[in-house]
């Protein structure tokens, strides 16, 4: 993931039980598997204690971690090659993602 100049990092941005859940809401753009879209708000949107706590919520509630992307690549094996993945990595693949 790459921030553009024009972006500014947020630090110390607290997120609750509630704040995670409200990841579980975001539509799809058309064409966009729901339960990929919502893998790929939360990677972009959290930070890797709170996405992982997300995943959590996510296979909570039925959702697939499996689920194609628009390439035909499962979530994880879209950010495989990210360089500050890793931690995401292993939420996913410790809640049995492929």
């Amino acid at each position: 993931m790459v921030l553009r100049k024009d972006k500014q990092k947020v630090l110390g941005e607290f997120f609750d039980d509630e704040r995670i859940k409200s990841f579980l809401t975001f539509e799809p753009p058309a064409g966009v598997s729901r339960d990929y879209h919502l893998l790929e708000k939360a990677y972009r949107g959290m930070r890797e204690e709170n996405f992982a706590t997300f995943v959590q919520f996510f296979t909570d509630a039925g959702y697939d971690l499996n689920a194609p992307g628009p390439d035909g690549k499962t979530f994880l094996q879209s950010i495989r090659d990210h360089r500050w993945a890793e931690p995401y990595i292993e939420a996913l693949e410790k809640a049995g993602a492929q």
